[in-house]
């Protein structure tokens, strides 16, 4: 029985016994333990969310597919339209970029191509319509005056398609090369580039030529191709290629609605303003009646009713040329569409009202009066009176100027318009310290005496005895300044002298130092100008533009469609713009989005253009070219980077991106910048290109000054400095403020030595002997508010009516 005992025992494992991983599911609990526990329940939180479908793979493809396929029906329908019957006619502007291209040749070989009806004046000055009924399309042609930027410029704002005339030999010449920086800039529509004459060499030479021109084109137009245009096949084969050519969108145009006067006619009111009505066709989106429009180089009117007449260029007519262009308005097929509801219209208020009792106090109670009056009864302040003055006569007497410092400083810091006043003095003040500094060893003599050799050794060269007649003096004197100032700028960045006839706590009364540029606070809302209560400011811009443009797409429905002949009627405006119409400029409407006609603080991400190289100083006037607006501002230039705080730059430095800042309407993003600078003589030089950033007035813009001193004594890691303050109280005020040094030192100001200004300083390590002592100063500068929307039309780049060359210009 023992034995049988023994054999039925368990087997019990030994200590080898092989033990397995337990498995890792990550110490949560499963998806059955949670739903077995939670018992149907579901939290709040879970409630509360969107609740977002989760789809399987096959239908997230299905519906990627479907977005695709959407998007290439709506790129296809819109080339569809262009220029068909349901559409608007194909616009083509004929640009020359060379002053030996007579575009007319060119225009003359389309006009009589014999594949379509010609309608001349289709498109309101030196133009003419041309219907295909072949390809099914409506080409417009238009002609602008190449010598006007401007219109060359609002040209191609509008239209579908730039024809390009090239010389065939060099292509396009120095001023052609000028346009075409500025279009490439403004943004480029599709183009197509045409030459003329090469037909007319030898075989031989033909190829060659049209290599030559080829290479040169490559620079600009890397994939366009080259077309002749000499015979009618060569017309007709153009003409094909405009019907089918691939559209460019562009950005700025594709969300607004805009339209390109055919036709106009003023009617005077009762004051000096009248009713201005436009034809044209609608492009772009749909036009609403309630929304305000643009005139390009004019200012932003509204609209009072928008009316249907007939359409100048119908597709059905065949075979006649020369149709009546002559649209009457009492015609009876001219309908209303839409008349203007004054509860929707949106108001033409371009700032903020200004309350001036918004920031004022309420009455004191009795407490604080008493306050005020023991207050005032403790402060005793010493003056020089007669003899036999009372108190109250002794309080009526003014206090001479220097007897207290202290009622000074808060006499400046009372009033703005005196801190704007001391800023430009400041700048000035800076600039002739800066040139003082480095240029102090040549007097006005000597430099008189150098103009006069250099303008006698020019006489006597024989080339020209009336050269001294075209130069202005003041002008040149100016210029010679303006580098001085660029080239200190540049050498010594931001370094100010210490005055020594004001004290410097006194003429740096509004400047901070900064423990650390980068990470130290500054409060945006802090101290803000009289002119920041005139303009408008968006709690999320960037959620606001991604609103605006999906509520312009919702509305796309409501107004005159794209492709319709409209005539618009639009109230109050001034004859001047029928006056600019009637000179064969053309004329551009563009409806605004919401709150673009707002004023606030706009930025501008520009680039130095590499033709320019005279030294733009800030604050200084400019012409700016947004989108479709047109304005002279005085901006002010800082550094693009990504902290919070961002240093002001007293040039337009060249191969750095630079951020502009000036007061101006609102546009949302994306628009092309251009900026010009008018010369003396009216005519506008390119001298910066970009796109516009964003608008925010809370963009901390900080001015830095820095101040030098040099060692006078140095004793391991202290010193003792001079030259920085020349006496006490100042070296006492700035105390708290970090110090520098050109090899990378840091420290502090420890104590004031004697009355002359020297101070006692500790520094981090051993200081070199031809070390400089720095201190960084800061203060926040905003833009002037010198908006004016109306540009004066720059000087014509013509002369007895050839193009004349830019470099010929400057010589004179």
């Amino acid at each position: 029985m023992a034995g049988g005992a023994e054999q039925q025992q368990a087997h019990r494992a030994g200590v080898l016994k092989q033990k397995n991983k337990h498995h890792k599911h990550g110490k949560h609990r499963t998806k059955g333990e949670i739903e077995r526990e939670n018992k149907g329940r579901v939290s709040v939180k879970t409630l509360s969310k969107k609740q977002k479908k989760e789809q399987r793979k096959q239908d997230r493809r299905h519906k990627a597919s479907q977005l695709r396929r959407n998007k290439k029906d709506t790129v296809l329908t819109e080339k569809r339209q262009l220029g068909s019957k349901d559409g608007p006619p194909h616009l083509v502007a004929v640009i020359t970029l060379h002053a030996g291209i007579d575009a007319q040749n060119a225009l003359q070989l389309l006009r009589s191509a014999e594949m379509g009806s010609v309608y001349e004046g289709a498109g309101g000055g030196d133009s003419f319509g041309l219907v295909l009924p072949r390809f099914k399309q409506r080409l417009v042609f238009i002609k602008p005056n190449a010598a006007d930027l401007h219109a060359v410029l609002d040209l191609a704002k509008v239209v579908d398609t730039l024809l390009f005339v090239l010389d065939p030999t060099e292509g396009w010449d120095s001023y052609g090369d000028y346009c075409l920086s500025c279009l490439f800039a403004q943004g480029l529509p599709s183009h197509v580039l045409v030459t003329q004459g090469i037909s007319e060499l030898s075989v031989k030479k033909r190829t060659e030529a049209r290599r030559a021109l080829c290479r040169v084109t490559e620079s600009r137009f890397p994939e366009a191709r080259l077309f002749s245009l000499d015979s009618a096949p060569d017309s007709a084969l153009l003409l094909r290629h405009l019907a089918s050519q691939k559209q460019r969108r562009l950005a700025f145009r594709s969300r607004r609605p805009y339209l390109l006067a055919q036709s106009a006619c003023f009617e005077p009111g009762p004051g000096p303003l009248g009713t201005l009505r436009v034809s044209g066709y609608v492009r772009g989106r749909a036009l609403n009646v309630n929304r305000l429009v643009h005139i390009v180089g004019h200012g932003d009117f509204q609209m009072s009713q928008i009316d249907a007449p007939r359409d100048p260029l119908p597709m059905a007519a065949r075979g006649t040329r020369g149709g009546d262009m002559d649209m009457q308005e009492g015609d009876d097929e001219v309908r209303m569409l839409m008349r203007a509801d004054p509860s929707r219209q949106e108001s033409l208020q371009t700032e903020a009202e200004l309350d001036p009792m918004e920031g004022e106090q309420t009455w004191p109670s009795e407490s604080e009066l008493k306050e005020a009056e023991e207050a005032l009864k403790q402060r005793k302040v010493a003056r020089k009176v007669p003899k036999g003055t009372s108190d109250y006569q002794a309080s009526w007497i003014m206090e001479r100027e220097g007897e207290s410092e202290g009622e000074e400083e808060e006499e400046g810091e009372s009033s703005d318009e005196e801190e704007e006043g001391d800023d430009r003095m400041e700048e000035q003040e800076d600039f002739m310290e800066e040139i003082d500094s480095q240029d102090g060893d040549v007097s006005e003599g000597e430099e008189e005496e150098e103009d006069v050799e250099e303008c006698e050794t020019l006489t006597e060269s024989g080339r020209d005895d009336h050269y001294d007649e075209k130069i202005d003096v003041q002008e040149e004197r100016e210029m010679v300044e303006r580098y001085r100032q660029a080239r200190s700028d540049q050498m010594f960045p931001d370094e100010v002298d210490t005055p020594l006839d004001i004290s410097a706590r006194v003429r740096f009364q509004r400047y901070r130092g900064l423990k650390s540029f980068r990470t130290s606070p500054w409060d945006p809302k802090e101290n803000l100008p009289r002119d920041y209560s005139r303009i408008f400011q968006f709690q999320n811009f960037e959620r606001t533009r991604k609103r605006v443009f999906t509520e312009a797409e919702e509305e796309g429905q409501e107004g005159a469609m794209v492709g319709w002949y409209v005539t618009v009627h639009i109230k109050e405006v001034p004859p001047s713009v029928m006056e600019h119409f009637q000179r064969g400029r053309p004329l551009v409407l563009v409806s605004l989005l919401p709150h673009e006609q707002r004023m606030s603080v706009v930025h501008m991400l520009v680039r130095r253009h590499p033709g320019n190289t005279e030294p733009i100083k800030s604050k200084e006037e400019l012409v700016f070219q947004c989108g479709f607006r047109r304005f002279r501002a005085s901006p002010i230039f800082s550094q693009h980077t990504s902290g919070d705080k961002h240093k002001l730059e007293r040039f337009l430095r060249p191969n750095t991106p630079i951020v502009v800042s000036v007061y101006a309407p609102i546009t949302f993003p994306t628009a092309g910048v251009l900026v010009f600078k008018q010369r003396a003589n009216g005519m506008q030089d390119l001298v910066a290109t970009g796109s516009l950033l964003k608008v925010d007035p809370d963009r901390v813009i900080v001015k830095r000054i820095v101040l030098s001193g040099h060692p006078f004594k140095i004793l391991r890691k202290t010193a003792v400095v001079r030259y920085m303050f020349f006496n006490r109280e100042d070296v006492l005020w700035f105390k708290p403020v970090e110090l520098r040094t050109k090899w990378g030192r840091r420290g502090h100001i420890k104590e004031a030595l004697g009355t002359h200004g020297h101070m006692k300083c500790v520094f981090d390590n051993q200081l070199p002997s031809q070390d400089t002592i720095l201190m960084h100063l800061y203060k926040r500068v905003y833009p002037h508010w010198t908006f004016d929307p109306h540009v004066p039309e720059p000087a014509s780049w013509v002369k007895n009516e050839a193009v004349v060359n830019p470099e010929e210009i400057e010589m004179e």
